[in-house]
């Protein structure tokens, strides 16, 4: 499964295509996934053009997307630097009344067990955010892992020979630990072709998208969402098969 990355903390000056709006974000959602998407994340963004867990906002984005890309799962970020105070956070998250499929949760922030638990009674999917030893320490001893719905193993390094190192930690601790729910391996933005190349070569999910990078495998600026999941499909399938064939 490759997962677009809609938009992230991207600001429009990385590249002028990134989407904001609600309606820019239901045209690229529905381009990536004609190209080849499993599933969208996004960030929520408010009328003001920031980053937004409000409840009134998550529900606009969800029900257009909804209404565009029937029955595919959709994801949003809870991410801390969205709203820095916990408790805020976990009130907010609280508060939603229309839910997505799935948010990522990273296990490095304060309160993030809490939310994941939280989230998990209500019937939403998690994806734990892992990019740090704290990160999966703190996930592993949880306990919670078996009723996640992915491990995002996500290490922001930008030297490839560190980041491998990081995921074999990373994926140490997960063995470890006995957490066998699916592995989604991406990367940003210098890691983030090589790692959908890696995440093929090792039978993992992956993801993509303008919140991971804002240029084409050769290095161009990205056209669209659309344009950056058709050419990682390409690159997963080709890696894909010589792995099948080796």
């Amino acid at each position: 499964m490759i997962q677009v990355a809609l938009n992230g903390a991207r600001a429009r000056s990385e590249n002028p295509a990134i989407p904001f709006t609600v309606a820019e974000m239901v045209e690229s959602a529905r381009e990536s996934v004609a190209a080849g998407a499993g599933c969208v994340h996004f960030h929520v963004r408010g009328s003001d053009g920031r980053e937004s867990i409000t409840a009134g906002e998550v529900a606009t984005a969800l029900r257009a997307m909804r209404q565009a890309i029937p029955g595919v799962p959709l994801g949003i970020s809870t991410a801390e630097w969205i709203e820095p105070d916990s408790a805020a956070r976990h009130a907010r998250i609280a508060a939603w009344d229309v839910l997505p499929d799935f948010v990522s949760v990273n296990f490095n922030e304060p309160g993030s067990v809490a939310l994941a638990e939280m989230l998990i009674s209500r019937g939403v999917g998690i994806e734990a955010g892992l990019a740090s030893v704290l990160s999966v320490e703190n996930f592993v001893g949880s306990k919670i892992g078996p009723q996640c719905l992915r491990a995002l193993i996500e290490p922001e390094e930008q030297e490839m020979k560190d980041v491998v190192a990081v995921v074999g930690i990373l994926e140490a601790f997960l063995n470890r630990g006995g957490v066998k729910i699916p592995r989604l391996l991406h990367g940003y933005n210098a890691t983030a072709w090589d790692f959908v190349g890696l995440a093929a070569a090792r039978g993992y999910d992956t993801r993509i998208g303008f919140e991971d990078t804002v240029v084409m495998l050769d290095g161009s600026p990205a056209p669209g969402n659309g344009a950056i999941i058709a050419e990682a499909v390409t690159l997963f399938k080709s890696v894909a098969k010589t792995r099948a064939a080796n």
